[in-house]
């Protein structure tokens, strides 16, 4: 009988941990690894190295920046492809709605319509982004990174970097 008792506590227990878990990492922060080289030096600076998800960086995604869409010209947001859904990305935001984008492959000039933000990679090179997608709905964005939580020598905030030259506000 005390087994009984214990399992059910012990159950219990857990069930309420993960609810509590659960609701913390959807509506407040969570942690998400960020794969590949298109925001080195930012992120995975050694992306080219053959060890894996062992050089992947591990950040924490706040989320307080969606209830008004709170963000700022070099922000690094986490967003949903415009494309698959299941996929998620990591770009730099450039460009905030109302802005004039310079695209440097095209030479065109884009502004960014209502609801949208203009994001880029920090290694152009090897990042699709706002130059493939065009501009991000914001509806798709899942939250702002604010630190590198792993590997522990990488510990530190994101920085914030603006590109003047790339957009203007008229």
């Amino acid at each position: 009988m005390a087994s009984h008792s214990f399992l059910w506590s012990f159950a219990k227990k857990v069930f309420t941990f993960g609810l509590i878990g659960l609701t913390v990492s959807d509506r407040y922060a969570s942690i998400l690894p960020v794969r590949g080289a298109s925001m080195a030096p930012t992120f995975n600076p050694r992306a080219d190295s053959f060890v894996g998800s062992l050089s992947d960086d591990y950040v924490l995604v706040e989320k307080f920046c969606l209830g008004n869409y709170k963000f700022s010209h070099g922000d690094v947001i986490v967003f949903r492809s415009p494309r698959n859904h299941k996929e998620k990305h990591v770009k730099r935001i450039i460009g905030l709605p109302g802005d004039w984008i310079g695209t440097h492959s095209s030479y065109d000039v884009v502004k960014v319509p209502d609801g949208h933000c203009w994001v880029e990679g920090d290694s152009p090179s090897s990042s699709m982004d706002s130059r493939t997608y065009g501009p991000i709905p914001l509806g798709l964005v899942q939250g702002r990174i604010t630190h590198i939580v792993w590997p522990p020598q990488r510990l530190e905030a994101v920085k914030r970097n603006i590109y003047a030259d790339r957009f203007s506000s008229f």
